[in-house]
């Protein structure tokens, strides 16, 4: 089994370690790169501020580790948080949050923005809530936070990028036999449409239309898998936990049903 692997170069290893122990050959070709943000003066401004909040939420280890360099930077420490429940949208970020000694509060049962709102629907009336988090994002958290009486400041920690030298590769592989991958893998939303980008949408949706299952579309969860086929992109396996782990065993699930 061919998988292509399109997470950012810095974390890509646990995925594709996942699938190697799988027997998989693994092909890395970065859909998305993180890059600093345009301006860190937001995201200092709120961190030199946190007495003023009650709530910090962190949607993903890039955004915990964006927060972990500027406190360090601003020579802030630990027990400047000491006061505020925080949030984490999944295990990954919950164990990013815990290694920085820090106790993570709440993480929702689905690890979807939908599932941070509803498990804060009791706790935020009348808060102020801090969530940093990448600079384009979708906007359910802010929105139906302050729905419920919060008062939520949006800070950008870090950006999301197209990696403009991952357009060769890419185009080469899916055009050669030999390269050519049996399954795709989609951990974000980002990862999806940047796909689209770098691939050429023809392309992309003409390898989406390969017949005998030659060519599966993996998605992490229900918001990729709705943005996969937003873009006329099928969905061929999806993960029922929405994790790394999950994506690896549902691949893992739905090869040995086409080998059998």
């Amino acid at each position: 089994m061919r998988v292509l692997v399109g997470r950012a170069r810095h974390q890509a290893n646990a995925l594709s370690f996942g699938l190697r122990e799988l027997g998989a050959q693994v092909l890395e070709i970065p859909f998305i790169e993180i890059k600093k943000p345009r301006s860190f003066l937001p995201l200092d401004s709120a961190l030199k501020n946190l007495k003023s909040y009650d709530w910090l939420i962190l949607t993903s280890v890039n955004g915990v580790e964006a927060v972990r360099e500027r406190m360090k930077k601003l020579g802030l420490t630990r027990r400047q948080l000491r006061h505020l429940s925080i949030a984490a949208i999944g295990p990954a970020t919950r164990k990013a949050i815990e290694k920085l000694g820090m106790k993570v509060d709440v993480v929702p049962e689905e690890y979807i923005a939908e599932s941070v709102v509803r498990s804060l629907h009791d706790h935020v009336k009348g808060k102020r809530i801090l969530l940093a988090r990448a600079r384009v994002a979708r906007d359910v958290i802010p929105r139906e936070l302050r729905r419920l009486g919060a008062q939520v400041d949006v800070v950008e920690a870090y950006e999301t990028v197209i990696p403009q030298f991952s357009r060769t590769r890419l185009r080469a592989a899916l055009k050669d036999p030999k390269l050519r991958p049996h399954v795709i893998t989609f951990t974000s939303s980002s990862t999806v449409r940047n796909f689209i980008a770098l691939a050429g949408k023809r392309m992309g949706q003409r390898a989406s239309r390969t017949s005998n299952h030659d060519l599966l579309f993996a998605s992490i969860g229900p918001v990729t898998s709705a943005t996969l086929r937003e873009l006329g992109l099928p969905v061929d396996i999806e993960a029922r936990e929405y994790t790394i782990p999950g994506l690896i065993g549902a691949i893992r699930d739905a090869w040995s049903m086409l080998e059998n």
